[in-house]
Formats: structure tokens, sequence, C-alpha cells
């Protein structure tokens, strides 16, 4: 019994700090956590990306067979 006592406290404790955690992350300004995001976003150049076209003919049930 003792044992399932001390297993409600670890798992109290552990809300605990998960709570205490989001509200700390959640306080995090949001220009802070946007800023390097919008950096990127205006360094991509995407009139110059590069477009790979594969073509090839399908193979025959004789020629899986034979790989």
């Amino acid at each position: 019994m003792n044992i399932a006592k001390n297993m409600e406290a670890i798992f109290v404790a552990a809300i605990v700090v998960a709570s205490a955690t989001s509200f700390a992350t959640a306080a995090v300004p949001a220009l802070h956590a946007a800023a390097p995001v919008a950096a990127v976003a205006a360094k991509a150049d995407t009139s110059k990306m590069q477009v790979v076209t594969v073509s090839a003919k399908r193979l025959t049930a004789a020629e899986k067979a034979a790989l």
C-alpha cells in the first residue's frame, strides 16, 4: 500500500512540473519565436527552384519476371 501512495505522489509531482513548464513556455513572446522563420522565408527564392523530371517506360510482365 505504501508503494501506491508513493507512485501517486510521483504522479502529482510530474503533473505539477509539466504544468509549470507549459506555463513558462507559453509566456514566450510571439515576435521572438517567429523571427527566425520570417528571416528564412525572406531568403528563399522560389523563382529558381530546381525541378527533377523522371521519365521511363514501364516494364512488361516478362521483364519483371526476368529481374
